[in-house]
């Protein structure tokens, strides 16, 4: 089974009725309606889980690596796709997504005016206590030292324990913006679940492109204060950001190339693989970095989506079904799956999908996240990329309730299987992959 982390401190968490989510092969019972609800408040029911038949443990981590972290040049040969070679997401120099589910190019600045200056852009009503955060506990032991544990900080960070003693944190954003500090608006709509502060050790830091809500500088600033041996990995482009700032323990890969990591005498491997997004911290550098996916082996296996899309679809009529058309999907995810799939779990982002013509391209919508899901081979999946900021006018737990429908839609359960949680909470995922 999977285990869920609870801490005993709860921000902002309205008092629920009793409800579960089953994190194993079968599917927990409901005190209300299995059936998916359009109120806020019995979303939030799913996303908390209170039932005694789940095992609860805080977070665990191990001690701060005691030898220095060795980066190989190269790492071990794994396969890759052949269309890998040519390197078709480089174009004169610059970065593209090179298949024909990408649309146009990136997502346009004055498709997103146009939107927002019309009828067109709904508002999205927000309450501080809508999306409820629960506050970690990094102090107590791992309930078993060979599962994989997750803790989900909010948007798109995850801090991940493997079962070597590696600690990564995923596109770290603990901070209040999500834009340039001197922007307005873009306030958290929750509060950050913890300090960077503490947390007790960071061995690797992974950050999937250059967008402000994924690469956060008063985030990295203060990891480089307490952290300082960690090490960075990221996509093409980026590095020279870091080396600015005076940090150097950064490794900058393409799409497909991997790295072994050994940390006290333990040997792990970091995949950058792709992803459908793009990079640009500006109007100017449109293609100028690149944008990945990544993938870490160490006894288990664990796959971060970033931030993507899947298939760009044309506008519609609102209650038009875009899956009833027939548009290509990115077959990156595919490829991901056969060369270094299967996976014990999945971080897939599931929001920030609306207006659906101008998102597509760039964010996955919940079906697109579990097909994608799917084609990576994951046992198991977790939620992000929602419920943090307001970037699009989906309502804030819609992609909660819609990932409950695509899953139906897929036949496949409700729960147990790809879960939206908690901002703050820990879940544990058995190692099931051969590695």
């Amino acid at each position: 089974m999977i285990r869920t982390t609870l801490a005993a401190g709860v921000r902002h968490a309205p008092s629920l009725p009793q409800s579960s989510i089953s994190f194993g092969g079968s599917v927990a019972r409901h005190s209300s309606s299995s059936s998916s609800s359009s109120s806020v408040f019995s979303v939030l029911k799913s996303l908390v889980s209170l039932n005694s038949s789940i095992s609860y443990s805080p977070c665990s981590v191990k001690n701060s690596t005691s030898s220095p972290m060795i980066v190989s040049e190269v790492a071990s040969p794994s396969t890759a796709p052949e269309t890998a070679k040519a390197k078709p997401h480089i174009i004169n120099g610059c970065f593209v997504n090179p298949w024909p589910s990408a649309g146009e190019g990136n997502v346009k600045f004055t498709e997103l005016l146009w939107s927002r200056f019309t009828r067109e852009w709904r508002k999205v009503d927000v309450s501080p206590k809508m999306m409820p955060t629960v506050t970690p506990d990094f102090s107590a032991p791992i309930s078993d030292p060979s599962n994989i544990r997750a803790t989900w900080l909010g948007h798109a960070t995850y801090y991940v324990e493997m079962p070597t003693g590696l600690r990564v944190l995923f596109d770290p954003l603990l901070g209040n913006k999500c834009v340039p500090r001197w922007a307005p608006g873009f306030n958290r709509i929750s509060p950050p679940p913890c300090k960077i502060s503490d947390i007790p050790a960071v061995d690797l830091v992974v950050i999937s492109h250059y967008h402000y809500d994924h690469l956060d500088e008063y985030s990295i600033d203060l990891i480089r204060k307490h952290f300082p041996e960690a090490h960075y990995f990221v996509p093409l482009g980026i590095k020279g950001w870091f080396t600015k700032k005076g940090i150097h323990d950064v490794t900058e890969l393409d799409w497909w190339e991997e790295r072994d990591i050994s940390v006290n005498g333990v040997t792990s491997t970091i995949s950058c693989l792709p992803s459908q997004h793009g990079g640009n911290r500006s109007i100017s550098d449109h293609g100028m970095s690149l944008w990945s996916s990544w993938s870490i082996t160490s006894k288990g296996k664990v796959y971060f989506a970033g931030d993507t899309g899947y298939r760009h679809v044309p506008k519609l009529p609102a209650d038009q079904d875009d899956y009833a058309i027939e548009m290509p999907h990115c077959p990156a995810f595919e490829e991901i799956g056969e060369h270094r799939g299967p996976f014990d779990l999945a971080l897939i982002p599931i929001g920030a999908y609306s207006p659906r013509w101008i998102m597509s391209k760039a964010h996955c919508n919940p079906l697109d996240s579990v097909n994608l899901f799917q084609d990576v081979m994951a046992k198991r999946a977790l939620a992000m990329h929602f419920g943090t900021w307001i970037l699009t006018d989906e309502p804030v737990l819609e992609p909660v309730e819609k990932l409950r429908e695509a899953l139906r839609r897929k036949g496949l359960p409700e729960t147990g299987l790809f879960d939206a949680i908690q901002i703050g909470q820990a879940v544990e995922v058995p190692v099931e992959t051969v590695n």
